[in-house]
């Protein structure tokens, strides 16, 4: 069963399996022989150079197995045959985290503070604080339910948004009358056409004065002008993980911008994802190899 993998670390996990012929090909690497062999692909964690290409070459496959939980990049160029899985799981904790550093690092004005030491300036004043918020999570599944997890200890107010309702979450058509009401509000919805630039104008213009936009989802789903706008009256504040365009280029408006936290997409670059992405490729190829059903498959957007 030949088999592309990303890295070293990962053709070893799968050494002792059975069948299981493994070629490293990270996207930057020379392209290994017999592409049109490939059964199974386990993609980089950064898309190769040309996605639609490579999966046209791939006659044989049968499985995609991603790394990361957004398939956007292969969703749509999958050939007939072939299951596309996703790595739901692997980076919750990771991007929960990040994103609970990061809604702290702005409202308790970490970055400033890090400006001042730099200079050698005691900048003693009041900041704002986590504990009261209420926290809107937008996109609740297993990375919303990490981070709620994580923001228990905070004394804070979570409310929950997800695209379906159900019990003790909310549906997207609420939001409307959700944003008003939120001290922090954390994208971690997967970039699909119907997420697409959901966060414009009229979204961050009903979010209330002094929020905080959190964005560990994905740079697609905010208007950039139109958050660049609100950041520049100084009446909303933003930590983004995700940028469009990414990576951010120099001298790029939202660099400057003020009450924006910027770090270039490192929310899930983390040991625990790499232990638990092996983990995950181990127990799929296995499964695979068994006929057995597999987990995280995409059948929809996701």
């Amino acid at each position: 069963m030949k088999t592309w993998v990303p890295s070293a670390s990962v053709a070893e996990v799968l050494s002792d399996l059975p069948g299981v012929e493994c070629a490293v090909y990270n996207g930057s690497t020379p392209m290994p022989e017999g592409i049109e062999e490939v059964e199974v692909w386990v993609p980089p964690l950064i898309p190769v150079p040309d996605v639609p290409g490579t999966l046209a070459k791939m006659t044989s496959l049968r499985l995609v197995q991603t790394v990361t939980a957004g398939v956007d990049p292969y969703r749509p160029h999958m050939p007939a045959g072939a299951l596309l899985c996703n790595a739901r799981g692997v980076h919750d904790a990771g991007t929960a985290e990040w994103a609970v550093g990061a809604m702290i690092a702005v409202l308790r004005e970490f970055p400033g503070f890090a400006d001042a030491q730099r200079r050698g300036e005691w900048t003693y004043h009041h900041t704002g604080v986590l504990a009261d918020s209420t926290v809107l999570i937008i996109g609740y599944g297993s990375i919303g339910a990490a981070l709620e997890r994580r923001l228990e200890g905070f004394e804070v107010e979570v409310v929950r948004v997800a695209r379906t309702a159900r019990e003790g979450v909310h549906g997207m058509a609420e939001l409307p009358a959700l944003l008003p009401e939120a001290d922090v509000v954390v994208l971690l919805v997967p970039s699909t056409p119907d997420t697409a630039g959901m966060v414009d104008g009229a979204f961050l213009g009903r979010m209330r004065d002094g929020a905080v936009l959190v964005n560990a989802a994905r740079g697609s789903v905010v208007d950039t002008d139109a958050l660049v706008a609100e950041l520049r009256t100084g009446r909303l504040r933003a930590a983004l993980d995700v940028t469009a365009p990414e990576p951010l280029p120099e001298g790029h408006p939202l660099w400057s911008a003020p009450g924006v936290f910027i770090t270039p997409h490192v929310a899930g670059s983390t040991p625990a994802s790499e232990r638990r992405m092996l983990r995950l490729i181990r127990a799929q190829l296995g499964r695979y190899r068994a006929g057995e059903e597999l987990d995280n498959v995409i059948t929809a957007s996701y």
